[in-house]
């Protein structure tokens, strides 16, 4: 039975990989801040995590038994969206916890737990590119093009143990954080990561895709 680790999975996208992937048979340990009710229905090993608690993030990868086949990195925050004043100066840098470095801890603390073939993939945006960049919402942009940077490097020290590791943008998803405007269903996003996640070998191994496996502009 193949195995699964996903962040943030208490709503939206996480929640939907954690059942998606249980539906398939896999082996899922869901983790968020706060679990909910949904998870616990999903009969999926439910493990409390703060991303924003440096020491739980720290020994988290010690509750883990391997082998890890793939570990999604998806919990994130979209607060704030004001990069002004003292306040939002003192929010965004635990953005930047959440967005970017616990991402990034877990990341390498797993990697001793994963098979040659194993996959790693963070939950980036297509907000994060510097090369079709349309402005606003400064504090996110940065948290996940940082992200992006940490999971590149994440990349080069796994690809000689044979684990791939990529930075996904889901597209515009119906969530709290996406809105109900927004362009797809949590469902079809996860649906089309899931058919790309399958089919990623070494050679994708650094780069930032969206959904249906296009390259993303850095």
């Amino acid at each position: 039975m193949p195995s699964v680790l996903i962040t943030g999975a208490n709503r939206g996208i996480g929640l939907e990989f954690a059942r998606q992937y249980a539906a398939q048979g896999w082996h899922v340990t869901a983790t968020a801040r706060q679990p909910s009710a949904e998870m616990d229905a999903l009969g999926v090993r439910v493990e409390p995590l703060d991303l924003n608690d440096a020491d739980a993030v720290a020994g988290f990868a010690e509750r883990i038994d391997g082998p890890l086949d793939l570990f999604i990195a998806n919990a994130g925050t979209s607060h704030p969206m004001d990069p002004v004043g003292a306040q939002n100066a003192r929010d965004w840098q635990a953005m930047m916890m959440v967005n970017v470095v616990a991402p990034f801890q877990l990341g390498h603390a797993l990697l001793p737990k994963m098979p040659r073939g194993g996959k790693m993939v963070c939950i980036s945006s297509g907000m994060a590119s510097i090369g079709d960049n349309g402005g606003g919402w400064i504090p996110y942009r940065t948290s996940k093009a940082a992200l992006n940077m940490a999971w590149s490097c994440l990349a080069l020290e796994a690809k000689p143990h044979g684990v791939t590791a990529v930075a996904l943008s889901p597209g515009w998803v119906k969530t709290r954080m996406g809105g109900a405007g927004a362009e797809i269903s949590a469902q079809e996003s996860v649906g089309n990561m899931r058919k790309l996640i399958e089919h990623l070998t070494i050679e994708h191994s650094g780069r930032f895709l969206r959904r249906d496996g296009s390259e993303v502009p850095w």
